[in-house]
């Protein structure tokens, strides 16, 4: 049995390493924020969404579709979601309760602990059939459909019929019956066990009944060799069953496991749905498309973790950035520039992995991968300038970087002087563009965005953060060339006074 609610045909394999940038990416965009609200107390929650947001990079469209309408579905019926997963998570209880089974080292043990497990998975499997025969109904995505069309053909009455009434004989309640032959030196050899004849008929008749002829030994209570010798023919008659059904319920730990895996993404997505709608946040389940369509539109985009960790009105921003691999943004200190900066790189993340994303509507092509190059705090250690670090961070950048990626600079190259930062910064760009990168850029250096501006022939996007009149910043993000001034005084006056 397989859950593949993850991807179509395969299993998502929670060991996978993680992007080389893992952290980067975390610390750039909040992403603990996101995972936090996803896993609402869940550890192992937190752990997947984790894995699945930051892997969705190697994901094609077909698969970000089919997880798409499977999360449509969870957000239907989430409380038919949460109800699987929760059996998913009793049955992995039940193992850890079992733990000692895999200890085990007698097909006696082996044998007694696979039936107490299995037992155990056999209430929740019959919890799984019946959420199949109360709610398959409710889902259209062929993920979902899928998934409780096999529950229903595999988990059949006659399917629990057999397994209890096997499970019953295994106990061997009247005794072991097995033959053997005689081997070399009138040694045992061929060992097999037998399953014991229906008794039928009540004690009074089996007991006058005559019976076919038998030949028998009693041990004597203190014979120690005898009982081992009894022991140890018992457990070759039993150790090819003893096996057998520890694979059967190794099996059936393998799809719990699984399951609660892939469940455990998509109540993820329905926990953070729920706090984001609470909040008044704007959803919708994005329109990816081909890298080589460069799109790049959205409306009402929002930072989904500025949201999750504010009580504020986060304000959202419209774009149209199709065709176009080189955003440049410029404009008013504190205007809203990393926030939107930040929003549209959770947008691909959760884009990619299959999730909605925090926006009116977004539509974006799939990329290779997704990097961020932000201005880091001065090295205390002193064991580097600041612009050295920030280039040895691009160095390895450049390393990995594939081209139809994406990439997001958020001041950076600002620790030298304007001339020489914005040539650093022209030279990189470039040389990205050249690779079908697409790169959403956040400045100071005017020289930078001037140049861009100046030789711009339509294949670059200029966004200004808004400021009004009084200096009020409406944090916007708006169409407009780049100015000279960033408007530091501002802040001075709003600091000192002015």
């Amino acid at each position: 049995m397989k859950a593949h609610l993850l991807f179509e045909d395969q299993d998502f394999l929670l060991e996978r390493s993680l992007p080389w940038n893992e952290g980067a990416l975390v610390k750039d965009l909040s992403l603990d924020t996101l995972f936090t609200a996803m896993a609402r107390g869940d550890a192992f929650v937190f752990e997947v969404s984790k894995r699945v947001v930051l892997l969705g990079s190697d994901n094609g469209l077909e698969t970000i579709r089919y997880r798409q309408r499977i999360l449509q579905d969870c957000l239907n019926q989430p409380e038919v979601v949460r109800e699987l997963y929760s059996v998913s998570v009793e049955a992995m209880v039940e193992q850890k309760r079992h733990y000692l089974g895999v200890f085990a080292r007698s097909p006696d043990s082996v044998l007694r602990y696979s039936i107490e497990l299995m037992e155990g998975f056999l209430g929740m499997l019959k919890a799984l059939r019946r959420s199949a025969d109360l709610h398959a109904d409710k889902f259209v995505s062929e993920g979902w459909t899928a998934f409780y069309a096999m529950l229903r053909r595999e988990l059949s009455d006659d399917f629990f019929a057999r397994v209890d009434y096997h499970l019953d004989r295994l106990k061997f309640r009247d005794g072991v019956l097995l033959s053997a032959h005689l081997g070399q030196g009138n040694k045992g050899d061929r060992y097999v066990l037998r399953e014991p004849p229906d008794r039928k008929g009540t004690f009074l008749t089996r007991l006058f009944t005559r019976q076919p002829p038998a030949y028998s030994f009693t041990l004597h209570p203190r014979d120690e060799s005898g009982f081992s010798a009894l022991a140890d023919l018992r457990n070759r008659g039993i150790g090819l069953v003893a096996d057998t059904i520890a694979q059967s319920t190794g099996h059936i730990r393998s799809f719990f496991d699984m399951l609660r895996t892939e469940l455990a993404f998509y109540v993820g997505c329905v926990n953070l749905h729920q706090v984001l709608q609470r909040r008044g946040v704007s959803m919708a389940l994005p329109s990816p498309v081909a890298a080589q369509e460069r799109r790049l539109s959205f409306q009402g985009l929002r930072d989904a973790c500025l949201a999750l960790s504010t009580d504020e009105y986060v304000v959202g921003n419209d774009g149209d950035a199709d065709g176009q691999d080189l955003v440049i943004v410029t404009g008013a200190n504190q205007g809203g520039k990393s926030t939107f900066l930040r929003s549209v790189g959770l947008a691909q993340l959760m884009m990619q992995c299959g999730m909605f994303v925090s926006a009116g509507s977004l539509c974006s092509s799939v990329r290779a991968g997704l990097f961020t190059h932000y201005k880091r705090e001065e090295d205390t250690a002193m064991n580097s300038g600041k612009l050295d670090e920030e280039l040895s961070r691009m160095s390895d950048i450049i390393d990995h970087i594939t081209p139809n990626s994406m990439i997001l600079f958020n001041e950076s190259f600002a620790a030298t002087n304007e001339r020489e930062g914005s040539e650093i910064a022209k030279q990189i760009v470039s040389a990205l563009l050249d690779k079908r990168v697409k790169i959403v850029f956040v400045t100071h250096l005017h020289e930078l965005a001037r140049g861009f501006h100046e030789n711009n022939s339509g294949d670059v996007l200029f966004l200004r953060a808004e400021r009004q009149a009084d200096g009020v910043r409406t944090y916007k993000l708006l169409e407009g060339e780049p100015l000279k001034t960033s408007f530091g005084e501002d802040l001075y006056n709003s600091i000192f006074g002015g």
